[in-house]
């Protein structure tokens, strides 16, 4: 097996370090996510840490950059292949319930967003991370509402996200109604709201 090189093991330890420290994050809170758990969540040293990010400031910043434009991806992939709106609610609902079943993934912007904010590291991009994500994925979602209006791509992307990583999916334990419930409810609501093309 061919030896990495310096750059592409630096690589690596980048990658691994933003991908051990969402459950740093929401075991610990931001605050208790210490630049040593994160590295020994990720089979690293301190050492290796600072070898590729500045500061924990610069780590979180891009961990939040890197969350809020995977969802976007992943739906596009998702429905690449479908245009039956049908097939489309039940790929994003099943999406939805998969996302969260793991917390994580609800805990980790709520954490971030309020440490930028108290921290003044929160810019005008990074207040604009989730209004962009939440466009992109109203937009893969126009199929199921061709009356939707266009300029309200956000509001239906940010419906599908929210119900996805609200706080309280953490808490459901199989009592009442799930995510993927909720998804369904909304996005076969809109369809048969909009889905249909008036009468001209």
């Amino acid at each position: 097996m061919a030896r990495l090189t310096r750059e592409e093991s630096q690589a690596l330890t980048r990658e691994r370090l933003l991908a051990a420290a969402p459950q740093v994050v929401a075991r610990e809170g931001y605050e208790g996510a210490s630049i040593d758990k994160i590295a020994d969540a990720a089979g690293y040293s301190k050492g290796a840490f600072y070898s590729n990010f500045a500061s924990k400031d610069e780590f979180f910043l891009e961990l939040l950059e890197r969350h809020a434009g995977q969802d976007v991806v992943e739906i596009a992939q998702l429905l690449g292949d479908v245009s039956i709106p049908n097939d489309i609610i039940d790929r994003v609902t099943e999406w939805a319930a998969d996302k969260a079943s793991d917390p994580t993934w609800g805990i980790l912007p709520l954490e971030l967003f309020r440490q930028a904010r108290r921290d003044s590291i929160f810019t005008a991009r990074h207040a604009n991370l989730f209004r962009e994500q939440w466009r992109g994925v109203g937009a893969l979602l126009m199929p199921l509402a061709p009356r939707w209006p266009d300029a309200d791509h956000e509001l239906l992307g940010a419906m599908v996200l929210e119900l996805t990583y609200g706080a309280a999916s953490a808490f459901n334990q199989g009592n009442g109604p799930s995510v993927g419930d909720l998804v369904r409810l909304a996005l076969t609501s809109i369809h048969l709201a909009y889905g249909v093309p008036s009468a001209s």
